[in-house]
């Protein structure tokens, strides 16, 4: 069976392509029987057998951040664990989160003098999400994300740079010193972890289903690299498979107008968790609730980092204008950015901005979507932008903050000056980016039934769940997720099978 491996070196990250290397391809083999003289075909053969995988204390279903954390926990509680991936590699959605982690009450905010508290953090949360996030699901993961900072720390995933986030009171998005996007900071050394645990992990196999003893989970059947079935007996499985973002019609079954839409997910975000765990009876809740995310090169789906915005980026549409306060939450930007000419605007920002976000050169500058330039003129030129009221614009941003006054658009954080040439413009409008909706849980990452039941050796965490973001996820609030959920569901998962 093959184990992660460590990673070396990275691809360019697109929704089509992933983090190379994370781990390495699984296999199984099979004694084929002949049916009396005649050989019998590889069809036929791949729809009679079925291959014993092995019997496991628990199996992790999905090799994203919230699934490599789950089962680096539950090994380090001391029970067998086997991680599944359906795509050829470790990562999922987590290799494009972009902006960081947030987390409340952590030394780094201590050490910036930033005061914080789980109940501010619940509370931004509860409004970002218009007040429809089940409060539970939100007050556990503030309350347990300066634990999962620490837990991630003590693994040397350290996220000790601070920045500021659409819907925050405070800075509390914790983001890499270097300045790298944090999904792909996180897989790497996640998977590191696995690896030098040796942790089981089979890429290119994909779950179909889980499979019951009675009403009691009993493991999961899967579909291998060549097709053929393979079961694990597991006493407890640990759903990380991610939401549906990639998967446009099922996204139109709830959002019509999405059906054509970009979206910043990786391809294998297509709600099979969901499914199969439905098909065992359990719930789900906010399937309906879809987020979008303003800042989306629309030509190759790249998302441009809210973190950007959150270091001084402001928002400019075709006439060389301002239209909103760029750190409201998402789905208000994103319908302003609507209502502008061409359904979209510029993202401008100065040499500061780049030299604090490595994605920029990563994704932008060597794709050539970007527009450089070291005057305001020459960036309007450049842009399409009536010149004159571009720069009136930049100078007048400028002004306002020298001169100590308040924003007409009501911006209060990250007012910097954006005065260091060169100048850079990205050309963005909305893109699907986050499935707020997905199998109804509780605190304890037990998936539950329509009667609000706990469906016993069934466990889920990350985007695959719903109720925690209500009608819009904060940014910041996914990487929080997965990692204080994917440790919860361990430790969960680890109790149950400990009792059993």
């Amino acid at each position: 069976m093959a184990k992660i491996e460590s990673i070396e070196g990275t691809a360019p990250l697109s929704r089509r392509t992933f983090l190379s290397g994370a781990v390495a391809l699984g296999a199984a083999a099979a004694t084929f029987a002949l049916a009396g003289c005649a050989p019998r075909s590889m069809a036929q053969e791949r729809a009679d057998s079925v291959i014993d995988g092995g019997g496991y204390d628990i199996v992790v279903v999905g090799a994203g951040g919230a699934g490599m954390a789950a089962a680096i926990g539950a090994h380090d509680q001391g029970v067998r664990v086997l991680l599944l991936e359906k795509m050829p590699v470790a990562g999922g959605n987590t290799c494009f989160a972009e902006g960081g982690m947030n987390a409340c009450e952590t030394r780094f905010q201590a050490a910036a003098d930033i005061e914080d508290s789980v109940e501010l953090f619940a509370a931004d949360t509860f409004k970002g999400g218009h007040r429809k996030g089940n409060r539970e699901l939100i007050d556990h993961m503030c309350r347990n994300s300066n634990d999962a900072v620490e837990w991630l720390a003590g693994m040397g995933i350290v996220l000790s740079k601070l920045s500021t986030s659409g819907g925050a009171s405070v800075k509390r998005i914790h983001r890499p010193e270097s300045g790298e996007a944090v999904g792909k900071y996180i897989v790497k050394g996640l998977a590191e972890q696995c690896r030098q645990r040796g942790i089981s992990a089979v890429c290119n196999t994909k779950v179909e289903q889980v499979l019951m003893d009675g009403e009691r989970v009993a493991g999961v059947r899967a579909t291998d690299p060549h097709g053929m079935t393979v079961e694990y007996r597991a006493q407890a499985v640990i759903v990380t498979t991610g939401g549906f973002g990639a998967n446009h019609e099922m996204l139109a079954g709830y959002r019509p107008e999405l059906l054509n839409a970009v979206t910043t997910n990786q391809p294998g975000s297509q709600g099979d968790g969901i499914a199969f765990c439905q098909a065992i009876g359990a719930d789900t809740v906010d399937m309906d609730q879809i987020q979008v995310h303003p800042t989306v090169e629309q030509t190759t789906a790249t998302l441009l980092s809210e973190g950007i915005r959150g270091d001084g980026a402001i928002l400019v549409n075709a006439e060389g204008a301002r239209f909103t306060n760029e750190l409201l939450t998402r789905d208000v930007v994103s319908a302003n950015e609507w209502k502008q000419t061409g359904g979209g605007a510029w993202a401008v920002f100065d040499r500061h901005v780049r030299e604090s976000n490595k994605s920029i050169e990563e994704k932008f500058e060597k794709r050539r979507i970007i527009q450089v330039a070291n005057t305001y003129a020459e960036l309007a030129e450049k842009m399409g932008v009536p010149t004159d009221a571009f720069v009136s614009t930049m100078e007048g941003y400028n002004a306002a903050i020298d001169a100590g006054e308040d924003d007409p658009l009501g911006r209060t954080k990250a007012r910097n000056p954006i005065v260091l040439p060169p100048f850079y413009a990205v050309a963005v409008a909305p893109g699907i980016h986050h499935c707020m909706g997905g199998l109804r849980v509780n605190a304890d990452a037990q998936v539950l039934n329509a009667a609000g039941d706990p469906i016993p050796g069934l466990f889920a965490a990350g985007e695959v769940t719903g109720g925690l973001h209500g009608g819009n996820r904060l940014g910041g609030n996914a990487v929080c997720d997965i990692s204080v959920n994917g440790i919860q569901a361990q430790k969960t998962a680890c109790s149950y099978v400990f009792a059993s």
